[in-house]
């Protein structure tokens, strides 16, 4: 376990094995989005995805609150543009094109610009204090961070519409009963059983997790052409990698396998 470094005076980084923890580190405002908070997480990105020896990526925040979204102090002052940055969009993440997969560790409310963050996550492990919410319309606002259209592809389309309609919150039940959260913990266990599951996921060769995660995400709404496509380049892909031969051979062997993750 490397030591907690400071990407900015928001966002701190960690390393645990095989995956990374990029924690928003403003408690005095709720970890809401700030510049700081955009390019931090973006550069803690950066190093998940340039680091052969990194396999998964959890994003969090300091507790009790995951993140209230957009910082609106910085937005009335004219400083919308510095929540974001130009590769990953709101928050340094949520239009960001990458590899690995990310889980969020949710304890607390994820409202508004923090439920974007958590859609643009790949796996969701929530506490049972979590709450999931697009409230921008209670502002005069639009959830113009992925909100709107990717909540509807998480949950029951009726739900999203009244969650954007109303802008009140999802608790973390409803929103695991419907999918939205993988694995629903006690309060303040988000990040430990987030941990678990990374583990879960670090446990598979990572080639073949990655490309995985592209057929699933490019093909699940896709025609089925498409699908086997992608299924066809995601095989490929693993078998040319090492730890093809390794996993065939720790199999014939009875013993866990050591990837290496080319």
């Amino acid at each position: 376990m490397s030591d907690v470094t400071n990407l900015t005076d928001a966002v701190t980084y960690e390393v645990r094995g095989h995956y990374a923890i990029i924690t928003i580190a403003r408690p005095q405002a709720r970890n809401a989005v700030n510049s700081a908070v955009a390019n931090g997480i973006e550069v803690g990105i950066d190093r998940v995805e340039e680091d052969d020896d990194l396999w998964v990526g959890i994003i969090t925040g300091l507790p009790p609150v995951f993140c209230a979204g957009a910082d609106l102090k910085e937005i009335n002052s004219g400083n919308a543009a510095g929540l974001q940055t130009e590769r990953g969009g709101f928050a340094g993440f949520v239009t960001r094109e990458r590899t690995k997969p990310v889980i969020a560790a949710v304890d607390g409310p994820a409202l508004a610009g923090g439920t974007e963050i958590t859609l643009a996550c790949d796996l969701i492990v929530a506490s049972k204090s979590a709450t999931f919410g697009i409230p921008e319309v209670k502002r005069s606002l639009v959830a113009a961070a992925g909100g709107l259209f990717r909540l509807g592809r998480k949950i029951p389309l009726n739900l999203a519409m009244e969650a954007a309609l109303t802008g009140d919150p999802i608790s973390a039940e409803m929103a695991h009963h419907h999918g939205l959260v993988n694995i629903l913990c006690d309060d303040g266990e988000a990040l430990d059983q987030a941990m678990v599951l990374a583990d879960r996921v670090c446990a598979n060769a990572p080639i073949a997790v990655r490309a995985s995660r592209r057929v699933v995400l490019e093909g699940t709404n896709a025609p089925d052409d498409v699908g086997w496509k992608l299924s066809a380049e995601g095989m490929g892909q693993a078998m040319r990698s090492e730890d093809f031969s390794e996993g065939l051979t720790a199999f014939i062997e009875k013993r866990p396998p050591a990837w290496k993750g080319r």
